[in-house]
């Protein structure tokens, strides 16, 4: 490797100290999804240490999540503000980097601080996903920008705020910040052997809230309609279409609704998670789904009225896809690392950047594992190591070695 591309890399190998602090220090700022304040915390932190980057920052606004809620009503949950950063946008090479600013982990939640398991491992919250992937995403920037090349490809960089709960509200952001980029960079974790997530599932989170009629469970239970056993009786005909379509699968997650237990309930809602391997998968699954609402509708005193949508289009292992893998893994070779490609079942705001028609790799971040438990952890030699990938891979696209 010439000289040009490896001082960069080197000065990445002086930044592990830091880089470690950043992300001990980003993994006690609590930012679960709807902790609207700690996310901006998590935005300040960020848009403090891209400063200098002299890129041009501007704070978006992210619409409210519309949920429904146990008493089966739509209700708006407010999101935190998305944050963007440009730099170059006449470069004739340009770049979209992204990572989430969100983690699985309210304030509620027992899981609040890290801690280091040895030298090498630290465990805390979101250290893997995705914080440590920002400090990747950083370090690697800060090193391109020293690079003779760094004219020749302009970036944004795009954190949402809600990325652990669908990107419903960040959606039309990546939609806007896809336009006139070439490919798509996201710090996701990769795997826990260093792999990257290839083709990728589809996701859609459901909710069905189905009515029916109160009763006294002793004086007149025949004249009620009982809505938890109907909505059993949905969950049961959800989890039998497993199986049915190759790589649809159907997680029937939860049922609420009832109250007194001398009250036949009149309310429940059933929530479920369906992920899809292709886009005509969608249409199939929601229409069996309709067919199991219509069994409990055509019975006298029942409602059922489903909710949700597909928050994530698959991801498939494109040509355009497979061209921009191939490349990442030169520069792997380059750096001494064998990457390999494995599918996931898994799904993230690579499926939205790919529905936009964006190639991208979507598993740029750290080495770590265990993510989304209070075992969350990640490799911090990794830190160099991804930071210096990333690194090349911005430099020799500015020098013009990628085609697409």
């Amino acid at each position: 490797m010439d000289q040009a591309l490896q001082a960069p890399l080197d000065w990445i190998a002086t930044q592990r100290e830091h880089m470690v602090f950043l992300t001990e220090s980003w993994s006690r700022i609590n930012s679960g999804s709807y902790h609207v304040e700690g996310v901006g915390a998590m935005r300040q932190a960020l848009a403090d240490n891209f400063l200098w980057l002299d890129g041009i920052q501007e704070v978006l606004p992210v619409a409210p999540l519309m949920q429904v809620d146990a008493a089966g009503k739509e209700v708006a949950r407010p999101m935190a503000e998305a944050l963007s950063i440009r730099k170059r946008p006449e470069a004739p090479v340009q770049v979209l980097l992204m990572g989430h600013l969100d983690t699985v982990f309210g304030p509620e939640h027992p899981f609040q601080q890290p801690r280091f398991l040895d030298a090498n491992t630290l465990n805390g919250p979101g250290v893997a996903d995705l914080k440590g992937g920002l400090v990747v995403m950083l370090k690697a920037l800060e090193a391109f920008e020293r690079s003779p090349w760094a004219a020749n490809l302009g970036w944004q960089v795009l954190l949402n705020p809600d990325e652990e709960i669908g990107s419903i509200g960040s959606d039309p952001l990546m939609r806007e910040a896809v336009k006139g980029k070439h490919l798509g960079l996201i710090y996701e974790p990769a795997l826990p052997d260093g792999s990257l997530a290839g083709a990728r599932k589809g996701s859609g989170n459901f909710s069905i809230v189905v009515t029916g009629r109160a009763a006294h469970a002793g004086r007149n239970p025949e004249e009620g309609r009982n809505a938890i056993v109907a909505a059993a009786e949905l969950a049961q005909g959800i989890f039998a279409l497993n199986g049915q379509r190759d790589g649809v699968t159907l997680n029937p997650a939860a049922i609420e609704g009832g109250g007194a237990m001398n009250v036949v309930p009149d309310m429940a809602v059933l929530r479920f998670n369906i992920r899809t391997r292709v886009a005509a998968d969608e249409a199939w699954v929601l229409g069996e789904i309709d067919r199991l609402m219509a069994i409990i509708t055509a019975r006298e005193g029942f409602s059922a009225t489903r909710h949700g949508f597909f928050t994530r289009a698959p991801k498939p292992m494109s040509p355009q896809n497979a061209r921009l893998f191939d490349f990442v893994q030169d520069c792997g070779r380059q750096l001494g690392l064998d990457i390999g490609i494995k599918p996931s079942g898994g799904c993230c705001d690579g499926n939205n950047l790919w529905k936009y028609g964006l190639a991208n790799v979507d598993t740029l971040g750290v080495r770590g594992g265990n993510i989304h438990s209070s075992d969350e952890f990640v490799m911090l030699d990794s830190l160099v190591e991804r930071a210096q990938l990333s690194a090349l891979l911005l430099m020799r696209l500015a020098r013009g070695e990628f085609q697409q």
